[in-house]
C-alpha cells in the first residue's frame, strides 16, 4: 500500500506541473509532464491491484 500511496503522490504532483505549465504556454514542458503523469498513474493503478489482491 505505501508504493501506491507514493505513486499517487508523485502523479499529483506531475498533473500539477502538467497544467501549471500548460496555463504558461510552456507546452514542451507541460506535455512531457502530462506523459509522466500517465505513466506514474498506471504505476500507482498496479501498485493498488497488487495490494487488493
Amino acid at each position: 500500500m505505501p508504493l501506491a500511496v507514493l505513486f499517487s503522490v508523485i502523479t499529483v504532483g506531475f498533473a500539477a506541473i502538467a497544467v501549471w505549465t500548460a496555463e504558461a504556454a510552456r507546452w514542451p514542458i507541460a506535455v512531457a509532464a502530462g506523459a509522466l503523469a500517465a505513466w506514474m498513474a498506471t504505476l500507482a493503478w498496479s501498485a493498488l491491484r497488487k495490494t487488493r489482491a
